[in-house]
């Protein structure tokens, strides 16, 4: 008698590896996996992707991390969707605030976004 055993490997969505890529409709994305892996929120890294168009930031999502998920919704849902909308040029003169009872996983997601637009200031060249 033959045993066959299947093994599955769970697949995940990895972000790309390049900092910075354009899509098709110009809008720019910049993923802080790299960007920042020096920069820790409570559990660890806390990357980012943030979706940049004419100059304005567009979204900022949160990528898999190891923040303690009770407290890191809190972040997704009061502290990521202030940068929507604004200027990438005005953010760093923007006060956006922590969330409280979040505060090392605030501070990393502000300063992922603050290296990210750092970032596509230097290399985004306008065509």
């Amino acid at each position: 008698m033959t045993v066959c055993t299947l093994m599955a490997t769970a697949q995940t969505t990895t972000p790309t590896s390049a900092p910075l890529t354009k899509q098709a409709d110009g809008t720019f994305v910049v993923n802080t996996t790299t960007l920042a892996e020096d920069v820790k929120g409570y559990r660890g890294t806390t990357p980012l992707e943030i979706y940049i168009k004419s100059g304005k930031i567009v979204k900022v999502e949160a990528l898999k991390n190891q923040e303690t998920p009770k407290y890191f919704i809190h972040i997704r849902k009061e502290l990521i969707p202030k940068y929507d909308g604004l200027k990438v040029n005005k953010v760093k003169s923007t006060q956006i605030d922590a969330v409280t009872g979040a505060t090392f996983s605030s501070k990393a997601v502000i300063e992922n976004v603050n290296r990210g637009l750092d970032y596509y200031q230097k290399n985004y060249k306008k065509k």
